[in-house]
């Protein structure tokens, strides 16, 4: 794919990844529609970005955690990004998250259900309104933002590594369904990655604690995942590692699945102390 004129949106853009790969993507060339449930983030983005490139950005304040948030956004990025000839959204980027939830006896329901619809409905309920114009069209990318934690499980949030698993599991049967018919798909699954997300799971009760995330290995920036996704996007590979050494973790697990999972319940112990 090529970013030079081609609409783009970015959910979760407010900071992180999300606010990286706005960055990376309008420094491309492309425009963007960055999008975020709250305002003030992705609105002095888009004043940064238009500064630059005058409306070349709009910032869309959307909740993605609903089906009707995830229609709205697309109606008003498809308006946008079709201005003056535009081909509209040539490319989705899927990446706002979540990392709520402890263990399974602890986490409330409401964590569950906010942990499903921002991490796996969200991916669905944009591609439902997305996919019409790209299957006429016979073109149209998709990319989510999943995490390593949906290829090799997570230990400290079961409704994280959960629901990053059926995010995963969303974009390979979205490629392999309408691969076919021009819809190209990426899928990236990162380990550590220095964001609010990273740092907040600190906070007892709210999530992953960086420490679990750092145990597992090197935490990147946001802006070095940016340019490492830009890339597999122009070569339009699907699963996108920004840390190497997950593609021979993954394999680890396939070729032995039981020794993984004592690897895993060895790691949890070190982790947390639990016998």
């Amino acid at each position: 794919m090529e970013f030079l004129g081609a609409g783009t949106v970015v959910t979760g853009a407010s900071g992180g990844i999300g606010d990286a790969l706005s960055r990376r993507f309008h420094a491309l060339g492309a425009r963007v529609v960055v999008s975020d449930v709250e305002a003030s983030g992705i609105g002095a983005l888009a004043t940064e970005l238009n500064a630059a490139r005058p409306n070349s950005v709009l910032a869309v304040v959307a909740d993605v955690a609903s089906e009707q948030g995830n229609k709205e956004l697309v109606a008003s990025a498809r308006q946008f990004l079709s201005q003056d000839g535009h081909s509209g959204i040539d490319l989705f980027f899927a990446n706002a998250g979540v990392g709520s939830g402890t263990l399974l006896e602890t986490t409330p329901e409401a964590d569950w259900d906010l942990a499903f619809n921002v991490n796996v409905h969200a991916h669905r309920w944009a591609a439902k309104y997305l996919l019409e114009d790209w299957l006429i069209a016979g073109q149209g990318y998709f990319c989510s933002t999943a995490s390593a934690a949906g290829l090799l499980s997570q230990i400290g949030s079961i409704p994280y590594s959960v629901t990053k698993s059926a995010a995963v599991a969303f974009a390979e049967s979205l490629s392999i369904t309408y691969g076919d018919r021009g819809v190209r798909v990426s899928c990236l699954c990162p380990q550590g990655v220095n964001t609010n997300m990273l740092r907040q799971g600190d906070s007892p009760g709210v999530g992953i604690a960086s420490n679990v995330v750092r145990a597992a290995g090197l935490v990147l920036e946001p802006e070095d995942v940016a340019l490492f996704v830009s890339d597999a996007i122009e070569a339009e590979r699907f699963l996108i590692l920004p840390h190497p050494q997950v593609a021979e973790f993954e394999q680890r697990k396939a070729a032995d699945r039981d020794r993984w999972l004592t690897g895993m319940r060895k790691l949890q112990a070190r982790v947390f102390g639990n016998s």
